[in-house]
């Protein structure tokens, strides 16, 4: 799928088009917080630096609040991703939007990006930064009726569902936080937790019991989906009686965690039983020289937006260090 923009249409900044023909001394697969803060940093070291993501912002665009990053007290998620993108132009990096990268092969030292328009790009390095997509639930229905009343972001299609009846499943922080966000917007919420408690932080949970519209169920497993075109109920089981209960709602948003997205490198580097990219947390390189990672696509336990960010910036002096010492 072709996601891109006209570049040129934009106030671009110092921001350049990527070069087919130009070595590259660093190339970042992904253009989230992890991504854009790997970038500016290698910028700022004097390297030549590409950019390769579809769309500035990466996974914070599907994010409403943000409350966690020291130093901004509340923002947005487009917001945030406003700023990610004013910072990146002010640096001289190619940057290719709207675009994945579908193959990595080596080439020597160097690596050979190739994008899902058949482009190939030449680099000394690589950083992933690529993030995670939401992991589904795999029960009977989901799957035929994804956009159909089941949904992956609530601020995404939240708003779709203004004064009717929904189900939220999964109670760490992103769960808790769709429950809010839908609060707003829906009739009622019911949020389901596979565990006995939630998993949420504190300031999450204190904020959702204040919230009159809003109940929970613990402890039951969310079995099935059904519907008639479009979603009528689910199905859930109390895990403690075994009892099986029918939820009336005309949508269900689904927020059980995240997948890496490290397909395009599952063959090059160590990764994890469940796809993320191994790293040393010194430098965040990877088992394969010069292919360096960053952010939620790695085993770096804690998924945070300003985690990611500090990370990228370590992934990029990972790979400076790289250059100068064993390239």
């Amino acid at each position: 799928m072709d996601f891109s923009l006209n570049l040129g249409a934009l106030d671009e900044g110092k921001l350049a088009k990527i070069d087919e023909n130009k070595l590259y001394d660093v190339t970042v697969v992904g253009s989230g917080p992890a991504a854009v803060s790997a970038a500016i940093y290698a910028a700022r070291k004097g390297l030549n630096v590409a950019m390769i993501g579809v769309k500035i912002g990466g996974q914070v665009l599907d994010t409403n609040e943000i409350e966690n990053i020291i130093g901004t007290i509340s923002t947005t998620g487009a917001k945030f991703a406003q700023t990610l993108e004013k910072h990146l132009k002010e640096y001289e990096i190619a940057f290719k939007e709207g675009h994945l990268v579908k193959e990595i092969k080596e080439d020597g030292k160097d690596k050979i990006l190739v994008t899902d328009d058949g482009k190939s790009y030449k680099t000394k390095t690589v950083i992933m930064a690529t993030g995670a997509k939401p992991r589904s639930l795999n029960i009977p229905g989901e799957a035929e009726y994804v956009g159909k009343g089941v949904h992956y972001c609530s601020t995404c299609d939240g708003p779709f569902y203004k004064g009717l009846d929904v189900a939220v499943i999964g109670g760490g922080n992103s769960g808790v936080e769709a429950a809010l966000d839908l609060s707003g917007i829906a009739k009622s919420v019911t949020l389901i937790e596979f565990m006995p408690e939630l998993k949420a932080d504190k300031v999450l949970q204190e904020k959702l019991a204040e919230q009159s519209n809003i109940k929970v169920i613990l402890n039951s497993a969310t079995t099935k989906v059904n519907g008639n075109e479009f979603v009528e109920n689910i199905v859930y089981k109390s895990r403690e009686t075994e009892e099986e209960k029918i939820l009336n709602v005309e949508g269900m948003f689904v927020e059980v965690g995240l997948s890496p997205r490290s397909e395009v490198v599952k063959d090059l580097v160590e990764t994890n039983k469940i796809g993320e990219i191994i790293i040393n947390p010194e430098n965040n390189s990877t088992s394969a020289a010069g292919i360096f990672a960053a952010g939620d696509v790695t085993n770096i336990k804690q998924k945070q937006i300003i985690i990611a960010m500090g990370e990228g910036a370590k992934a990029a002096l990972g790979a400076f260090d790289y250059l100068i010492t064993k390239y």
